[in-house]
């Protein structure tokens, strides 16, 4: 999916007041239109594959502010990300049909555009017609025959800028992510601890890209309150607990992932487990970690290089009728974020150093907690890792992605108590790991190869560093 993405929109003209009396007289019968007024609908973007409703995060730009070609316009979130969209024309937001925190969706409009000032009240009557579809009404301001043009883009989703060309963000004099003071963008998971801390958003300065505010912002800012303030009795309390017995509604992300779960208990599965010795890998860890090179990275390597030895490892099944040998080796690892969890991809794992892999890894990590990844960021994985290691868990059962062929689950690194081959007794820090795959496509000898490939590259990773 390009990073610029064009959203569905529809014009409006109205005929002039001198063409409709030209057109009652008698006289002539060749009617001349002249075009007076357009009103372009903005409709809800599909931001990926899977999103079939989207929920709007916040109005960057308010009712009667006049919009320049690529100004951010509005944050929609999507089953997986928070994404600006622009403005894909100069004019005038006139009405604004759905507001913020409002869900709509795909292809629903979710605002109008205006060319000048003179057609803002008609695009306000428009947009207060109908509650449900703005694209369905007629103008009724005048009696004359509606044209209607092929749809044209009004708004579109920013590419991602390059790291080396991006200019760096200017400090504002009131917030680096509001408009003008106007706006604060935030995360809705930061929102929502802004109300439970009772923080003021606009005192917080946001680490997220482009200055957005995310939940660890917020935190920040409510312990730093919480230490400068000194209360008469007793200490700071704690956050407040979750209400027992109260019904939450699901968020989009977690509607998101609760269709892809039953979306995976219709595929045949099976698991292998296996056993690694990590002393190697552990020693190797220790020695380059000051370099910027993380765990999961390393991980990451050691599957993807064992992918190329094992390509149906690497295959997807989506139509129940044929398999995809993928030409591409991108891991997909599960990352815990504000209220879901989302799986970014280190694509074509296999071709970059581990220096690079793991300077790619804590941008993605950075982009999803600020939930700013792009689409192809966390759609395209063909193999999935999924670590609770850190979280001291031994072993664990991982549920397949769509779409997927295989996920691995990854354990600690314990010391263990092992036999040795001379018949003594040793210990040796061993992991277990646990992989769900798509029996349709892949078997157990086929897993089992794999493994013991990934074993022999995890126990002397010394290819790992080249």
């Amino acid at each position: 999916m390009a990073n610029l993405l064009q959203l569905n929109v529809r014009s409006v003209f109205i005929p002039s007041l001198s063409s409709r009396r030209h057109s009652h007289s008698a006289a002539p019968r060749r009617h001349h239109f002249r075009v007076e007024a357009k009103v372009r609908e903005i409709f809800m973007p599909a931001l990926s594959s899977t999103m079939t409703e989207g929920k709007i995060v916040s109005w960057l730009k308010s009712e009667g502010d006049r919009l320049s070609k690529g100004d951010s316009v509005v944050v929609v979130e999507s089953d997986k990300a928070d994404m600006d969209v622009e403005s894909f024309h100069d004019g005038i937001l006139a009405a604004i049909v759905v507001p913020e925190g409002s869900s709509a969706p795909v292809g629903s409009p979710i605002a109008l555009l205006a060319e000048s000032e003179a057609e803002i009240a008609l695009a306000k009557s428009q947009a207060s017609s109908s509650s449900s579809s703005v694209s369905d009404q007629k103008t009724e301001a005048v009696s004359a025959p509606v044209a209607e043009p092929e749809p044209e883009p009004a708004l579109s989703i920013p590419p991602v800028p390059s790291p080396v060309s991006s200019p760096a963000v200017k400090v504002a004099s009131t917030h680096p992510a509001s408009e003008g003071g106007k706006r604060i963008v935030a995360s809705p998971y930061a929102k929502k601890l802004a109300k439970e801390f009772n923080v003021d958003l606009a005192t917080v300065v946001g680490s997220g890209p482009m200055g957005r505010i995310v939940a660890k912002d917020v935190e920040l800012a409510a312990s730093s309150a919480a230490v400068s303030e000194k209360p008469k009795v007793g200490t700071v309390a704690a956050a407040p607990a979750v209400q027992l017995g109260s019904v939450v509604p699901f968020t989009t992300m977690q509607a998101a992932v609760s269709r892809n779960m039953l979306e995976s208990l219709s595929v045949p599965t099976f698991r292998v487990g296996y056993t690694f010795t990590t002393d190697a890998l552990d020693a190797l860890y220790k020695k380059i970690k000051s370099k910027g090179v993380t765990m999961t990275a390393l991980l990451a390597k050691a599957t993807a290089m064992a992918l190329t030895q094992h390509p149906v490892v690497n295959s997807s099944c989506r139509d129940g009728k044929s398999f995809t040998y993928n030409s591409s080796i991108n891991i997909a690892v599960a990352v815990a974020i504000d209220g879901g969890l989302i799986t970014p991809v280190l694509q074509d794992a296999d071709k970059f150093d581990i220096y690079s892999l793991s300077r790619k890894w804590k941008e993605l990590v950075d982009k999803a907690r600020a939930k700013q990844l792009q689409p192809q960021e966390y759609t395209t994985g063909t193999f999935t890792l999924s670590n609770l290691g850190m979280f001291g868990v031994d072993r664990f059962d991982a549920i397949l992605p769509p779409g997927t062929g295989a996920i691995m689950a990854v354990g600690a690194s314990r010391p263990t108590v092992v036999g040795t081959k001379d018949g003594r007794i040793g210990i040796k820090n061993q992991m277990q790991v646990n992989v769900t795959a798509d029996h349709r496509v892949i078997y157990g000898s086929d897993l089992a190869a794999f493994l013991q490939t990934l074993a022999q590259i995890i126990e002397d990773p010394k290819d790992l560093t080249f």
